[in-house]
């Protein structure tokens, strides 16, 4: 019995040539290559090499175009369409672009990959026989991640989130290193399939690194200390905080620690852009009397 279905590469008899491409055949089943997935001129009982799919009619069709991805194979993918509730579609290296189900996909939509991004994912079939791309996890990588060296430690890395969460993100690193960035090292949650720059923290023992997506604290020094400065700028050259303020509004309202705080106060104040008085901080132009 002909057990033709989606996402198998079979080689296919050439059956007939009819106006809209050929009919192919395995001896039981018949699959139709229409004459956009041919990639060149066939004529009867020739045999070809083909992927198989659904058509968006449900029928079993096929084109000459071997995708990349396979069930074996994953690769990277890039996000083409995305369709909440149902999930996002991905090129797979066919004409058809795949689904990635929701099922698969982070509970939170703002952290669901953007047309652009790339997912790194294989096939796989749903209960009902479908073909989907499916992301691979941390367990489809164990003892295969590249060990990085020791050299790194604070070095600037590239790299794609494929696994996020609460707790925090996995990204691999152009290089090949597997990455993970604590919550508490980012001030956003990545999107799945996001390319992200971050910094070298702790090279781990087993070659795998601890990464932070957070500025150096003389760089975010800087950009602090220019939002503390625009929102100056933006109230009339005051503000009711200075380094003695409740760390929660000083959190609330600028989303900084108090430590990073009074550094970019200190900073503005070493430049002569701010000064103090009972309690509040003012642009040196708009001296409080």
């Amino acid at each position: 019995m002909s057990e033709l279905k989606t996402g198998d590469i079979v080689e296919l008899t050439v059956a007939r040539v009819i106006d809209t491409g050929y009919v192919l055949t395995d001896g039981e089943t018949e699959v139709l290559l229409h004459q956009h997935e041919a990639t060149e001129e066939r004529t009867e009982n020739d045999v070809i090499k083909v992927f198989l799919y659904h058509s968006k009619k449900e029928e079993l069709i096929a084109t000459t175009i071997i995708p990349r991805i396979t069930f074996d194979c994953f690769d990277w993918a890039e996000v083409k369409n995305v369709k909440p509730p149902l999930g996002v579609f991905v090129d797979i290296g066919t004409s058809q672009d795949i689904l990635v189900s929701s099922d698969d996909l982070p509970l939170l939509n703002n952290v669901w990959p953007i047309e652009g991004d790339q997912l790194y994912v294989a096939l796989k079939h749903d209960k009902k026989g479908r073909l989907l791309a499916d992301p691979v996890t941390e367990a489809d990588f164990e003892g295969n991640w590249d060990i990085a060296p020791e050299s790194l430690f604070n070095e600037d890395l590239n790299g794609r989130v494929f696994r996020t969460g609460k707790e925090g993100s996995v990204l691999i690193t152009e290089e090949g290193y597997r990455g993970f960035i604590h919550h508490t090292e980012r001030k956003r949650e990545p999107r799945l399939g996001e390319w992200i720059n971050g910094r070298v923290i702790k090279v781990k023992e087993d070659g795998s690194l601890n990464m932070s997506l957070l500025p150096r604290k003389l760089e975010a020094q800087g950009v602090d200390a220019e939002m503390i400065l625009n929102y100056l700028q933006q109230n009339d050259g005051t503000m009711p905080f200075d380094s003695k303020s409740d760390p929660e509004s000083i959190r609330e309202t600028f989303d900084l620690s108090k430590a990073a705080f009074k550094r970019a106060l200190g900073k503005l104040y070493k430049e002569r852009l701010i000064d103090f008085k009972e309690g509040i901080t003012f642009l040196v132009e708009n001296d409080v009397e």
